[in-house]
């Protein structure tokens, strides 16, 4: 199979009919086999009816539906372990994501050899309330990951080959940060095209201004997770160690000037009435408190079963 479209949505009964149709216009028109996976996340409206009608009346349409809703994380993960096709495609079901772009960015995996295409949506007709945070998450997004070329971290339009998809794990909020992941998980080849953005035709925009603080936290998590998850004895016993002899040396400062000035008859307090002795022990106790929670994590790390995880792509073996 050439394409897997996977459409996670909520509450988007009015656009899905339409958005169908011009996916498979787009696809017929190009010869492409394909499927379109639609992950219906806890809607209330009939967004399932309405899936469920669609694929009555093709056989490419597929359909999952959450208890509740979950995320659209979840629903790309769900919709990731079912896809099929050489090259799977995301977009988001409110028809601000042309279908029209579906054989460019098939066209760039196949044949420029990238791993993922991210869409940029350099024109946006969304309010400022929306893009000025979108820019400042942008710009942190680029410099943390150290993908320099993505301009829109978040765009739901994005390509990916098959190999991507069934090898990176999307779950909390994490899809957000995709090409992060996949970068993370050995796939460096990442491209990006500018894309159409059009405006909402139904509906209104889930965003808030809650998922803009909650994308940075979850940045800062994934930063975390990809430098030291596996290691975290080198963050956690660095800082403590450096605490620790930080604390150490204010603390044998403070004796050696105690001992200077009896040595001298230099009248002095105890050094219990200063409060530097106090500072100093206090960043003695921080200190081995994060160095033993840097060995503690060491220790749940060693004990994970996913100690041992890594992505192989090829193997050559002796007699095959």
């Amino acid at each position: 199979m050439d394409i897997s479209v996977v459409i996670p949505l909520y509450n988007e009964d009015e656009s899905l009919p339409e958005l169908y149709a011009w996916i498979e216009r787009v696809m017929n028109d190009n010869h492409f086999s394909f499927e379109v996976i639609f992950v219906n996340d806890g809607s209330t409206d009939r967004s399932w009816e309405v899936i469920e009608e669609l694929s009555k009346q093709s056989e490419h349409v597929r359909g999952i539906k959450f208890r509740r809703n979950y995320g659209k994380s979840p629903a790309l993960f769900c919709g990731f372990k079912e896809a099929k096709g050489n090259v799977v495609i995301t977009m988001d079901a409110d028809l601000q994501d042309s279908p029209d772009e579906i054989p460019e960015l098939y066209r760039m995996i196949m044949e420029e050899k990238y791993d993922l295409v991210s869409g940029y949506k350099q024109k946006r007709y969304d309010p400022l309330s929306k893009t000025i945070p979108t820019k400042l998450f942008n710009a942190t997004a680029r410099k943390i990951s150290g993908i320099k070329n993505l301009h829109d971290f978040n765009c739901g339009l994005k390509a990916y080959r098959k190999a991507v998809v069934k090898n990176i794990e999307v779950y909390g909020e994490m899809h957000r940060y995709i090409p992060y992941l996949a970068k993370n998980a050995g796939f460096g080849r990442i491209g990006e095209k500018v894309v159409q953005h059009q405006a909402r035709k139904y509906g209104s925009s889930k965003f808030g201004l809650n998922r803009f603080f909650n994308g940075y936290l979850d940045l800062i998590t994934l930063w975390f997770l990809s430098n030291f998850g596996k290691k975290p004895m080198h963050v956690f016993g660095l800082l403590g160690s450096l605490m620790f002899l930080l604390g150490f040396i204010a603390t044998c400062l403070l004796g050696v000037d105690k001992l200077y000035c009896l040595a001298q008859g230099i009248p002095q307090r105890l050094i219990t009435d200063s409060p530097y002795f106090y500072l100093s022990l206090t960043t003695m106790m921080i200190g081995t408190q994060l160095f033993l929670a840097g060995f503690l994590g060491d220790l749940i790390s060693r004990n994970s079963p996913g100690r041992n995880d890594y992505q192989i792509e090829e193997e050559i073996r002796c007699g095959e």
